[in-house]
């Protein structure tokens, strides 16, 4: 489903350089260094990534004036578009989804996340004694 809505939104995109738009919009601007820390990657493979993504225009580099070796990542307004066309376009497919379920369908969907959200929690809280 996720997939379909990817494939709707133009310019294609790697999952990749998707994963690194959204962490670039969810910190509104970030180093390269902090990148490729966030995305599990080693720093040359995340420079390139990013040279993908400035070409397509969907990203900026800034310098920064008080450290010029220090250069900060930020989307541009093609960059933060593809990730408003790719929400909608997720949005719609999962509508068209539930869409296609009767309200008993949808309930037991609800009801089945509502105990995995509350399993992961516990979970969570077992890790959290754990260490």
């Amino acid at each position: 489903m996720w997939g379909r809505a990817a494939e709707s939104v133009h310019p294609k995109v790697s999952a990749s350089q998707l994963g690194a738009l959204v962490v670039v919009e969810r910190h509104q601007s970030i180093t390269l260094g902090k990148l490729a820390e966030e995305l599990g990657a080693i720093p040359s493979s995340a420079s390139r990534l990013c040279d993908r993504l400035q070409a397509a225009g969907l990203l900026a580099r800034r310098s920064n004036l008080a450290d010029r070796r220090e250069v900060s990542l930020e989307l541009t307004k093609d960059g933060s578009r593809l990730l408003a066309q790719l929400r909608g376009a997720r949005q719609a497919e999962l509508g068209r989804v539930l869409g296609a379920m009767s309200p008993a369908e949808q309930t037991a969907l609800l009801s089945g996340l509502a105990s995995f959200h509350a399993a992961s929690g516990g979970l969570e809280a077992q890790q959290e004694d754990t260490a």
